[in-house]
């Protein structure tokens, strides 16, 4: 059965566009599970060493690009692109550059409109300098 994606929305909703969907439904294809990426390398060591993380850029637009660029990585060693993404978890430390960091990930998705969530936490488990964390679920094939 080949790949398809469905981005399920209610039927009264507001004709307003959002960048998520209520509901995918998935058929075909090959479930992917993504790891949390941030800005940082992915291949850091363990325990963190904090010098390691030096170079972050301060501003959450910029760790957010960083952060899509790995998940990308991630996506291209699966043949996958963020339109197979059926799932996505957005975690920030600050909201401060939200608005700008939307527009990035428009950038990213194009108007595939993913199930996701976005949460704002205290901290992220990496290093205090990462301002954002992202993970996802993709089908391909």
């Amino acid at each position: 059965m080949p790949k398809q994606i469905e981005c399920v929305d209610w039927p009264d909703r507001l004709d307003v566009w959002t960048p998520y969907s209520m509901a995918i439904k998935a058929s075909g294809g090959t479930t992917v599970y993504f790891a949390g990426v941030t800005a940082a390398p992915p291949y850091h060591h363990h325990p963190h060493r904090p010098e390691e993380f030096d170079t972050l850029p301060g501003d959450l637009p910029t760790q957010t690009r960083m952060a899509l660029e790995n998940l990308k990585k991630s996506l291209d060693a699966v043949d996958g692109t963020f339109q197979d993404i059926v799932f996505f978890q957005f975690f920030s430390t600050t909201m401060e550059g939200a608005e700008e960091a939307g527009g990035i990930r428009k950038e990213y998705f194009g108007e595939h409109r993913p199930a996701s969530t976005t949460l704002q936490v205290v901290r992220l488990a990496t290093d205090p300098r990462c301002l954002v964390e992202v993970n996802a679920i993709a089908v391909v094939d």
